[in-house]
């Protein structure tokens, strides 16, 4: 399965307007029961998956008791995260469970990270496209060794 998703232009005061790749992905909301659509920056650069904080209860999970507060770092310093081990998310028709976190803070974009979620796939970047594609799965999480 290949997913093609152009980037997206953000206008900024010094560089006139940068390219972001942005993906498509749909979060299952478990107390409605559907699927909510998100798009989402892919950052190779994140170890997971993180999410604003509203969207917890957007995708029908309660923080304090379905979540581990952790403190992580990053380029803004450190920052309380709200650690779920299984979210159920989709791409296209592959259904996946994935670790994400809740910043608890909502300025933030939704971020797709490493674990367990952009690893799996062949991840391009080039000419403004984001390309993403599903690599057939073996039994180890590193293939080449």
């Amino acid at each position: 399965m290949k997913l093609v998703f152009p980037f997206q232009k953000i206008t900024t005061n010094f560089f006139g307007g940068v390219f972001r790749p942005y993906a498509k992905i749909a979060v299952y909301d478990k107390r409605h029961k559907n699927w909510l659509e998100r798009i989402m920056l892919v950052d190779s650069g994140a170890d997971y998956t993180l999410f604003p904080r509203k969207d917890a209860a957007f995708f029908g999970i309660d923080i304090a008791n379905e979540c581990v507060a952790q403190t992580t770092f990053g380029v803004g310093g450190a920052e309380t995260v709200y650690l779920y081990k299984k979210l159920k998310i989709k791409l296209k028709d592959q259904e996946m469970t994935i670790p994400v976190g809740f910043l608890d803070r909502n300025d933030i974009p939704a971020l797709l990270g490493r674990q367990k979620f952009l690893e799996l796939l062949t991840v391009l970047l080039k000419d403004h496209i984001t390309t993403l594609e599903l690599q057939k799965r073996n039994n180890s999480p590193h293939p080449n060794r």
